[in-house]
């Protein structure tokens, strides 16, 4: 398993990381997720460990905390330095008041409920899930600080974020000696690439890796959902729930990237999954991908995105494949690319 810098830190991190979002299955959105037990989840846990995939990434929001404890429950067998841990708060977590949002009080009991349930006394990546304009960043950051002061943190990152928001809490780290973010866990795919607009220069720019969410498109790049045929019974997309709370694609657009990984799946051997995620492992600022599994074949399949590489003509035609407009100012950008270079 290749391991790469985090950012800017000095921190590596596994290429691939194994999202816990599968774990628990508690209400309906998580549920058409799948709802991974202790017993299976530490089976999955295990044939990570043997690959090399030694992180893991949870939330607190995932299945209302169950995650967090089967995948507590699941290392628990395991020396803690063999593991990386990587959750998230910002979300609503009980009806009070303040039981959401980034400010203080919702950070601090966020983070010591996590540690309690993941059975550890420090997370390696804290990132905020969401972003919160109400809370000031100054009040964030000095949070943050205090947690990494206390040992109950490592790194930091963020989730979500605007680009704008995120360079606020930069430049603001910067002045007052706080963390600095060196995370972004972020959406990207080959059927949405919007990182690519403004985010990804900024992670360039600015010494973040990226830790990509749903890197398959929320389950439409697995191979299985094809032109003219039903949706597959197990898929996410069954659920109203879950297609709507997710990233929008048009059916389309989604076909022709699909016909594109189906050619370039036939020449490499390898399956489109594999294809599509091995696409986004070789993308700028990128440094972990993020796959979940239901099972044990789901997750080996995934885990063999890794130890080759698309040639750069297959890369390139993918690209073709998944282009689209791009929205203002960007495209205006573009057109003057010689002083407004991308990473791409």
């Amino acid at each position: 398993m290749e391991y790469r810098y985090l950012g800017r830190s000095g921190f590596r991190v596994p290429v691939l990381s194994f999202g816990t979002g599968t774990f628990g299955g508690e209400g309906e959105f998580f549920r058409a997720w799948g709802a991974t037990d202790v017993a299976q989840a530490r089976r999955l846990v295990d044939i990570c460990l043997e690959a090399g995939a030694a992180m893991f990434d949870s939330a607190d929001i995932y299945s209302k905390g169950a995650a967090e404890s089967i995948l507590g429950e699941a290392i628990a067998h395991r020396p803690r330095d063999e593991i990386i841990l990587s959750t998230k708060a910002t979300f609503r977590f009980g009806p009070g008041e303040n039981q959401v949002g980034s400010s203080r009080h919702h950070l601090l009991r966020s983070v010591d409920a996590s540690l309690k349930r993941l059975g550890t006394d420090y997370i390696d990546i804290f990132q905020l899930h969401g972003q919160d304009t109400r809370t000031p960043v100054e009040e964030v950051l000095s949070t943050l600080d205090a947690l990494v002061q206390a040992g109950k943190i490592r790194y930091v990152g963020v989730s979500n974020f605007s680009g704008w928001h995120l360079m606020k809490s930069l430049a603001a780290a910067d002045r007052r000696g706080w963390p600095r973010y060196v995370a972004q866990q972020t959406y990207y795919s080959l059927v949405g690439r919007d990182y690519e607009w403004e985010l990804m220069p900024l992670a360039a720019d600015q010494g973040l890796g990226a830790i990509v969410w749903s890197p398959l498109g929320w389950g439409r790049l697995t191979g299985r959902i094809r032109r003219g045929q039903p949706l597959p019974e197990n898929s996410r997309l069954q659920s109203k729930v879950a297609a709507d709370s997710g990233p929008q694609v048009d059916q389309d657009y989604l076909y022709r990237v699909v016909d594109a990984l189906d050619e370039v799946a036939a020449e490499t051997g390898k399956t489109v999954p594999q294809v599509a995620l091995n696409w986004v492992l070789q993308r700028p600022t990128v440094s972990s991908v993020i796959v979940g599994a239901r099972n044990e074949d789901q997750l080996r399949q995934n885990l063999g995105a890794v130890g080759w590489n698309l040639t750069p003509g297959q890369v390139a035609r993918l690209d073709a494949a998944s282009e689209r407009p791009k929205p203002y100012p960007f495209w205006h950008q573009a057109s003057f690319s010689y002083r407004n270079p991308t990473p791409v």
